[in-house]
């Protein structure tokens, strides 16, 4: 499954490297958010290879499910991670893909295609970026830590997260927003964010990214919502976070 993940991601890839920078189409724009046609067409692309293999597999996503929706392995496909930057020519942007079994992951991918970095993992094996082993960051004090922390799209969480950018702006070495979930979560495996700290994030933007954090030796802490979006602290560990 890891293989036909990696595989995956990489074909994915190239065709979002390919039309990266090209005019986009717009099917929404929203206030916070844009939906664009390449997101259907990637997911529709991933999807397609992964019923190839998988026939009796569930496949969940962003532009929406399909497969076998009694199966037991679910795909957890964020086809643009990014879409934004994406679209506006901001060269931050990923391919998510991961599966679980009852709820437990097994795999995860998360493929950055224009700095070509291509981070994996599989339960119980060390998390990987270009196939050589990362471990989170060994930084253990708050005032030395550089922090991902989210803008959701609910005006508390906005008015939520400009308490925690007031607080860990004096703290924390320093702090970024990105715009791509997936590869904070990446980074926070690698060692090269101390923590991703969001209030309310979708299941695809964090699925293949909280076995890469966890096998890294990293800790990843997660809070269902009543919206169905999850706050999630992903951390080295090492850290304590006051105010999450």
């Amino acid at each position: 499954m890891l293989n036909t993940a990696i595989e995956i991601a990489r074909k994915a890839g190239d065709v979002v490297r390919r039309d990266f920078g090209k005019p986009v189409k717009v099917n929404e724009d929203s206030a916070h958010d844009i939906k664009i046609q390449a997101d259907i067409d990637t997911q529709d692309l991933i999807y397609s290879l992964i019923l190839k293999k998988f026939p009796d597999h569930r496949l969940i996503g962003e532009e929406g499910d399909s497969g076998n929706a009694k199966g037991e392995v679910e795909w957890i496909v964020d086809p643009i991670d990014g879409t934004l930057n994406y679209a506006h020519g901001i060269p931050h942007f990923c391919i998510s893909i991961a599966a679980r079994k009852k709820g437990k992951p097994l795999v995860g991918v998360i493929y950055d295609p224009l700095r070509d970095e291509l981070f994996s993992v599989e339960d119980g094996e060390p998390s990987l970026l270009n196939g050589k082993p990362i471990r989170v960051s060994n930084r253990a004090k708050l005032s030395d830590a550089i922090l991902a922390v989210g803008f959701s799209k609910s005006q508390d969480s906005i008015d939520y997260a400009l308490k925690l950018y007031k607080y860990y702006g004096n703290a924390a070495k320093k702090l970024r927003v990105f715009g791509s979930a997936a590869l904070d979560l990446a980074y926070v495996a690698c060692g090269r964010f101390d923590a991703y700290i969001e209030q309310s994030i979708a299941l695809w933007d964090i699925a293949a990214g909280q076995l890469l954090v966890t096998q890294a030796g990293g800790k990843f802490e997660c809070e269902t919502l009543k919206t169905g979006k999850f706050k999630v602290v992903a951390s080295s560990g090492k850290i304590e976070f006051p105010l999450t």
